[in-house]
């Protein structure tokens, strides 16, 4: 088996004739500009775009296709023959149904552009606006997983939990039971706010496969989350088959941000954001308004599934608390560039290449920053109330 690096959550911000997407996604998130990001500079092989329910997206993939810029691959995924990177179409999906307590994201996978066409044709009458991104769908939870599976698609739950629209943050109570199938859940997508060992505190989810993506909304921040398979090709079914740890292939593991950096690691005030104890009044203002930071909710959770003790599920592949070359200090334009220029892509640099390299392309400092971000020995600084944490290096 080849190790193979994957990000199955990037959306696309305009299309080629300039059309929005996603409204809050960067205008250089075209179809082309993220195929040559994926593949030029963060050197991932598979990358999932969230968008293909858009018809004019479909459409440039097909147009890929007529041009022999790509093909499809007879077990799924579009395989771009230049850039040799394999796109999976999916759709990023709203549901907010009579039993959930709010919305939340959900994405689902398609194996070829006849899977994605079908599901679509089916989807445009559920949506009020079928070219935007991540619309809200008027059918139930279970309905939508059910459609999926129609279509032999994989369904996913997004970014399990940011404190909105996500399954734990405001879709369910205690339990994903209340408003999903569990047999027809795939996968469940971590999120920037939480890593393996954190969501292993919740009970239920024990068994239920991980996924790690950047959910980027630019292009810089493709890959910043990403996971590793064991397989022996980029395609759809060997990237379903290391998801269910079949046929000795596997997700050999997981590459995020530290928790720490994430936006909504513990629970802020909502109005001046000053970290706070969870149900007390603000030290700074004064404000019983919060945002519940994940690592509480998940304690919460934990509790309310009336589990006394954690047990660690050592079957879990290993997460890395991972730093984007492009988020450590000191590492400017100048240096990534020089970095890209001398040694490779980001997977070459921080996967494949020797510190000893690494150190006569850049100056000794900025090489030790890269080298202590490799060995996952920088300093974090949590993050909280929608800012980010720091990385430092001393």
């Amino acid at each position: 088996m080849d190790t193979f690096y994957a990000d199955m959550h990037v959306h696309i911000g305009r299309t080629a004739a300039n059309q929005a997407v996603k409204i809050t996604a960067s205008n250089e998130l075209t179809l082309d500009d993220i195929i040559d990001e994926a593949t030029e500079r963060k050197g991932i092989d598979m990358i999932g775009i969230v968008d293909c329910h858009n018809p004019s997206i479909q459409d440039e993939l097909m147009s890929l296709i007529n041009r022999g810029c790509a093909y499809e691959y007879e077990d799924g995924g579009i395989r771009h023959e230049g850039k040799q990177v394999t796109v999976i179409p999916a759709c990023e999906i709203e549901v907010y149904d009579s039993c959930s307590q709010g919305p939340l994201h959900v994405i689902a996978y398609f194996p070829t552009l006849k899977k994605l066409l079908g599901f679509t044709n089916w989807y445009r009458d559920q949506v009020k606006n079928p070219f935007l991104s991540t619309q809200r769908i008027a059918c139930s939870a279970k309905t939508l997983q059910k459609v999926v599976y129609e279509y032999q698609g994989l369904f996913v739950i997004a970014h399990a939990f940011t404190p909105f629209k996500s399954m734990y943050g405001s879709g369910v109570k205690v339990t994903l039971e209340e408003v999903f199938d569990r047999d027809k859940i795939d996968a469940i997508e971590l999120g920037l706010s939480a890593d393996v060992e954190m969501a292993s505190y919740v009970p239920e989810l024990l068994g239920i496969p991980f996924l790690t993506n950047s959910d980027a909304h630019s292009t810089g921040k493709i890959a910043r989350e990403y996971h590793a398979l064991a397989i022996e090709k980029p395609t759809f079914i060997e990237w379903e088959r290391a998801i269910r740890n079949e046929n000795d292939r596997y997700i050999s593991a997981y590459y995020g941000l530290n928790p720490l950096l994430g936006k909504y690691f513990r629970t802020t005030c909502y109005h001046c954001r000053t970290q706070k104890e969870q149900g007390c009044r603000c030290p700074e203002c004064g404000s019983e308004v919060e945002v519940k930071g994940v690592f509480d909710r998940i304690i919460a959770l934990q509790e309310s599934q009336q589990k006394a003790t954690f047990k660690n599920d050592t079957s879990r592949p290993p997460y890395y608390h991972h730093v984007p070359l492009a988020d450590l200090p000191g590492i400017g334009r100048r240096a990534l560039e020089k970095l890209f220029t001398s040694l490779g892509t980001e997977m070459d640099i921080l996967h494949r290449v020797s510190d000893k390299s690494i150190q006569g392309a850049l100056p000794e400092r900025l090489a030790q920053v890269v080298i202590a971000a490799k060995r996952h020995e920088l300093s974090i600084e949590a993050g909280g109330g929608g800012s980010y944490g720091r990385v430092t290096y001393n």
